[in-house]
């Protein structure tokens, strides 16, 4: 009976786990990320804006991200699942970069470990380069439109 107890007790802790992740992440995707792409629009030149734009998916599915503007291309690094979307290249997309609408075709770098690691150490100078680079972000590409 004791060992019941505490599969229940288990259970009850891990279920309680899972719910609480999935609120806070229905919390950013929904509130958090909703506030941060009002204040890119309404304040385009503010100092969010020099380092986050809006990412518009081909769904139009709208997803704020921190990039590195270089040239015709730019960079973000994917955190979460959303880099699946790029993953077979050539995927059309529009960003808002300080109050800019600009277009162009994404692609996700899957194989080429020293591209990435050159390019995050412009676009993520901050992270900890002890970290494995398997737990780092996926390099996400867009080639803008002339």
């Amino acid at each position: 009976m004791q060992g019941r107890n505490a599969m229940n007790t288990l259970l009850i802790v891990v279920v309680g786990i899972i719910l609480v992740l999935l609120a806070a992440g229905m919390y950013r995707s929904h509130i958090t990320n909703a506030r941060v792409i009002d204040d890119l629009k309404a304040n385009p030149s503010g100092e969010r804006a020099a380092r986050v734009m809006i990412l518009t998916f081909p769904s139009g599915r709208e997803l704020p991200v921190n990039y590195l503007k270089e040239g015709n291309q730019v960079f973000a690094g994917a955190d979460g699942p959303w880099w699946r979307a790029f993953r077979e290249g050539n995927v059309p997309v529009k960003v808002l970069i300080q109050g800019e609408t600009l277009s162009g075709h994404a692609r996700t770098v899957m194989d080429d470990k020293d591209y990435t690691l050159e390019v995050f150490a412009r676009l993520r100078p901050d992270v900890p380069r002890w970290l494995p680079f398997w737990l780092n972000a996926y390099l996400v590409v867009i080639d803008l439109d002339d």
